[in-house]
């Protein structure tokens, strides 16, 4: 009973350190946060994506450079984190997190997204 009372804290502790560090939100709650101002938009497609359509007001900081622009950043702002379909923003996500930032991830990308867009 012991033993499985330490594996089952190991395994609380475990699980709690290995979080994302970034929340992934809905669209419909993505767009809620714009609405209201809470977010600035960081698009991290590519600069033809980007183009062909946007949210109005994003940010364009392609994922293949995000890193290293990362710096430009302002950690005390919350941003959201758009792609396409939802994997280069999560990746963009993991990255900024690690580095302090308050990030949120739009899940299902500019595919599912039903607001304004911007070209």
């Amino acid at each position: 009973m012991k033993k499985l009372s330490i594996l089952f804290i190991f395994i609380l502790v475990i699980t709690g350190c290995s979080s994302a560090g970034y929340k992934t939100v809905s669209v419909e709650e993505a767009a809620g946060m714009i609405e209201d101002g809470q977010v600035k938009v960081l698009d991290v497609r590519t600069p033809e994506e980007y183009q062909s359509g946007h949210i109005p007001g994003s940010e364009l900081i392609p994922l293949q450079v995000i890193d290293g622009l990362s710096g430009q950043l302002d950690k005390k702002q919350q941003y959201l984190v758009v792609c396409r379909s939802g994997n280069r923003s999560q990746q963009a996500s993991e990255i900024l997190a690690a580095k302090g930032f308050n990030v949120l991830n739009m899940a299902g990308g500019m595919n599912e997204w039903t607001g304004d867009i911007e070209q």
